[in-house]
């Protein structure tokens, strides 16, 4: 139990990370915000390949349970930094991924 919350937060932060390196070229070249932004995207998003490396387990594997915590952390930031409150149909699907990534995670004999 204590590794699937170890994964969780490695998922949760390895989504930050994610988002962040696309959101700040999104507000470079949606909301014309200043241009150096694409420097802290660009560490973010190497930060971001490099938390992948950092997962137990077979790369596509980890990257379809990745996918599940990815989408929740996605709608907290749709909430938290843009302001939108999900809807329930966003909550609803996002139980369904997470319930997908529980899955893939907690399979019995998983191979490496």
């Amino acid at each position: 139990m204590l590794e699937l919350v170890k994964v969780l937060g490695l998922f949760a932060i390895t989504a930050l990370a994610e988002i962040i390196g696309c959101y700040l070229p999104w507000l470079v070249l949606t909301q014309q915000r200043p241009v150096w932004l694409l420097i802290p995207a660009a560490v973010s998003l190497g930060l971001f390949a490099w938390l992948l490396t950092l997962h137990p387990g077979a790369a596509g594997r980890i990257y379809a349970a990745y996918g599940g915590v990815y989408v929740a952390i996605a709608l907290i930031w749709l909430w938290r930094i843009d302001g939108v409150v999900p809807t329930r149909w966003d909550l609803v699907g996002s139980a369904v991924s997470l319930a997908g990534m529980a899955i893939i995670m907690l399979q019995p004999a998983r191979s490496v």
